[in-house]
């Protein structure tokens, strides 16, 4: 008769979010996991997702290492309709198993580890593409995305300035507030144009259609400006991204399989695994604007779950279950 298998830890997003891991700490670990994925030592796949039609976004990630012993699995849906519900619009889990034996490590809620994962992915990306002086942020969307990009990026630059545009006066309001906590001026703008013009660095992260009408024009970014572009570049217009200077993407094969892509793959440079591997000195592009434009990749799922999981068990955090 087997053995009883180990217990495992159940995690909240209440917890994950309340253990101390940092900016620079989710920075640090998204860099190093990019570089043990250019090494073969983490293997992705590549991000499946579907769309029903009716608003709603299902999607999952999977990844995998033996140093750590972890495999990845995450899966979150978006619901429009989960708001008017009471509901988080979005909501998921991930699962991490011992790579070697298949046992179960530990259940966590998906909330925040996405959140930290997709502003740490971009923050990847400025570090390297971003003037480090950059001091205005402008945020088209204004959504939990936005506010984790917000205190991410607010702790990497010396922002004093964030030009908010987006949908829903109760979030506009709650982004506003984040902002002077944070001892940053918000500027509430009209118009998505009013928030990206003059800002230095850009994101934008508008709720996943690929139905809705294109209201974002590369055009408007200032040269040297770098945006972050989280929303697979679906409300900016097709046309003029190519007025970018540069584009990076999360994930060259991924892209590669995925049918419909996010821009014209011609335009691209490389994708974040490469521009890790070029070094740390940031080179943006004084000319023209730049731009890392992305849909999600399980190597930043990876990276953040494992991280969390570390340091859940070194603080002897969450509920240990067993089967």
């Amino acid at each position: 008769m087997p053995d009883q298998p180990p217990p495992f830890l159940i995690l909240s997003d209440a917890v994950l979010s309340g253990m101390g891991i940092s900016t620079q700490d989710i920075v640090a670990r998204i860099d190093a996991a990019l570089l043990a994925q250019t090494r073969g030592k983490v293997w992705s796949a590549p991000k499946a997702a579907m769309l029903p039609g009716d608003g709603r976004y299902m999607m999952t990630t999977l990844s995998a290492s033996d140093t750590p012993q972890m495999t990845i699995v995450k899966s979150v849906m978006v619901s429009p309709r989960n708001p008017a519900r009471g509901l988080n619009g979005v909501e998921g889990a991930i699962l991490m198993q011992n790579s070697e034996t298949g046992d179960l490590l530990a259940i966590m809620q998906a909330g925040w580890i996405t959140k930290v994962r997709t502003a740490g992915l971009s923050c990847v990306a400025a570090l390297r593409m971003a003037y480090p002086q950059s001091r205005v942020l402008g945020l088209v969307g204004a959504g939990q995305q936005a506010r984790g990009h917000l205190v991410a990026l607010a702790d990497l630059f010396p922002l004093e300035q964030v030009r908010i545009f987006g949908r829903g006066e109760a979030n506009i309001d709650r982004l506003a507030r984040l902002a002077s906590e944070l001892g940053l001026t918000p500027v509430i703008c009209d118009t998505a144009k009013d928030a990206i013009t003059d800002a230095d660095i850009v994101v934008s992260s508008v709720t996943l259609s690929y139905d809705a009408k294109p209201f974002v024009d590369a055009r408007w970014m200032k040269p040297g400006a770098f945006a972050a572009i989280t929303d697979a570049a679906t409300p900016w217009h097709r046309t003029h991204i190519k007025s970018f200077g540069r584009i990076i993407i999360d994930d060259l094969e991924q892209e590669r399989e995925n049918p419909r892509k996010m821009v014209d793959p011609d335009l691209v440079e490389g994708d974040l695994a490469s521009l890790v591997g070029q070094g740390d000195q940031p080179h943006p592009d004084p000319t023209k604007p730049s731009a890392f434009v992305f849909r999600g990749m399980a190597i930043g799922d990876f990276a953040i779950a494992s991280l969390a999981y570390e340091r859940a068990r070194a603080l002897d955090l969450g509920r240990s279950v067993s089967w």
